[in-house]
């Protein structure tokens, strides 16, 4: 047995002659307890909110998205196209068309982003799960619809039950501005809104979906796109929302140069980007107050040492080296900060498995969930245990050199 661990697991548990030791060592590991858990607890938490941005986010961002190397529009081509849509991991390939345009609705206007989409659209994403009213349909029988973020929706105060049709303006692309008449050179489409959906603000109050057809006559346009959606097969999607990449490089051949390919992190480099960034910037903010919290095992140290000073002594009377003595209470530090790690853990698990379990916190005001999301990442409890350990080790050999210099004076 390690004869120095042995007396350092004694002097942890043992009651020391000076109650106060035993208060501030109770306090030391108790700190390190707390900010573990305050880790698992608020990295968990992060991980929710981050799931359920990149699932809003996934709702309306295709698996994959070809747009032209150069140009904003092009034509293309039914056979390459179509097989690529019949090759195996990609389940529907849509054709998009997009353009701001301008919104008038009664004497409210709006400019927006027109989405001109297929009616294979809806059901290969999730916007009509949703709709906060009516539905998505973007023709009945013979009469177009639209259907309008919702945050567009109010600031034109719109509703589907009203019959006002919404008026849909882009500049002709074809005919010269005329000063003495502007309206003539201005092209319209009258639609009626069939349904508001809500994602998040930024998404609300940007985009509106049209029929493809009729932002192709508005925008004088034959059978161009700005874009080509691919949806891939659900095996061929990653853990993260991200399409493999052998099935993207295989696509890119297909093309050429002439096309561009982006996956979902590529088409919103800068929004994972921040996820990241943000969730790295918690973790190292987490772990300078556990730096903080550490010194009180500094503290507690110093008096253990001044009150051991005479069974220091009495070892290297009985030939015990000074190696061993200053293992003690680096060994001594080490256990406190042990016992902290591993109570913080089984707190901060219990405390997101009963979030998980029974939604104890409840999200402030007219939020999509009910209650705190938590997800629960082995990476981060590790993280958590290498973090808080690598604290605790410094913090050992710094009462290392703690002993040592009591030693000297």
């Amino acid at each position: 047995m390690d004869l120095s661990g042995f007396i350092a697991r004694r002097y942890l548990i043992a009651r020391k002659s000076h109650n106060v030791i035993n208060i501030i060592s109770g306090i030391s590991a108790a700190g390190i307890a707390i900010g573990c858990a305050a880790l698992v607890i608020i990295l968990s938490i992060y991980n929710g909110f981050d799931g359920i941005v990149r699932s809003f986010n996934n709702t309306y961002t295709p698996d994959l998205l070809v747009t032209p190397a150069t140009g904003k529009v092009f034509v293309p081509d039914s056979a390459t196209f179509a097989a690529i849509g019949g090759q195996e991991g990609i389940r529907t390939v849509c054709g998009v068309l997009e353009e701001n345009v301008y919104l008038k609705y009664g004497d409210r206007n709006a400019v927006a982003t027109a989405k001109g989409v297929d009616s294979v659209y809806a059901s290969v994403t999730g916007l009509k799960d949703y709709l906060t009213e009516g539905e998505f349909e973007l023709q009945y029988n013979a009469l177009k619809e639209a259907v309008i973020g919702r945050t567009l929706a109010m600031e034109l105060g719109l509703s589907t039950s009203f019959l006002t049709p919404l008026e849909v303006w882009f500049p002709s692309r074809n005919e010269e501005v005329n000063l003495l008449d502007p309206l003539a050179s201005l092209r319209k489409e009258d639609l009626f809104p069939s349904g508001v959906v809500s994602l998040e603000q930024g998404f609300d109050k940007k985009y509106i979906f049209i029929p493809l057809s009729s932002l192709r006559s508005l925008l004088e346009y034959d059978k161009e796109v700005s874009a080509m959606e691919l949806y891939a097969e659900e095996g061929y999607v990653g853990e993260n929302g991200v399409v493999l990449g052998s099935l993207q490089k295989k696509i890119e051949k297909q093309l050429g140069d002439g096309f561009k390919v982006r996956n979902r992190r590529q088409q919103n480099e800068v929004l994972y980007k921040m996820l990241s960034y943000e969730k790295i910037a918690i973790y190292l903010i987490l772990l300078f107050v556990m730096v903080i919290i550490s010194f009180n095992i500094l503290g507690s140290l110093s008096m253990l040492v001044i009150e051991k000073q005479d069974d220091m002594k009495i070892l290297e009377a009985m030939g015990a080296p000074e190696k061993l003595t200053r293992k003690i209470f680096i060994k001594e530090s080490f256990l406190i900060s042990l016992l902290g790690i591993v109570i913080g853990l089984a707190v901060g698990l219990l405390v997101c498995w009963l979030q998980q379990r029974f939604g104890l916190v409840k999200m402030p005001g007219n939020f999509v969930i009910d209650a705190y999301p938590v997800v629960v990442k082995w990476t981060d409890i590790l993280l958590t245990v290498l973090g808080v350990g690598l604290i605790g080790y410094i913090t050992a050999i710094l009462a290392g050199r703690e002993r040592c210099s009591q030693r000297a004076c």
